[in-house]
């Protein structure tokens, strides 16, 4: 298995289109090298301002899509 280091350097926008939400972003990939005392995974590193930003957008776009169902299939409501 390939493993990364991606480091967000600026969210440029948020968007949900047919049940996928897209990340606009730049961002630096790096290829990470294996270590026997790490298990095999990626990581994606961000600034707290852009997680903020990040989480608020998502809210945002799930909010939208929440909209669009039927309210007897939201979640959360009877």
């Amino acid at each position: 298995m390939k493993t990364y280091d991606i480091d967000v350097q600026r969210l440029k926008s948020v968007k949900h289109d047919k049940g996928l939400i897209e990340l606009s972003t730049d961002v630096l990939v790096l290829p990470r090298p294996v270590r026997d005392d790490h298990p095999a995974s990626s990581c994606l590193r961000l600034p707290v301002e852009h997680a903020r930003t990040l989480v608020i957008l998502l809210k945002q776009q799930l909010a939208e899509l929440d909209k669009l169902q039927p309210r007897s299939r939201r979640t959360g409501r009877a």
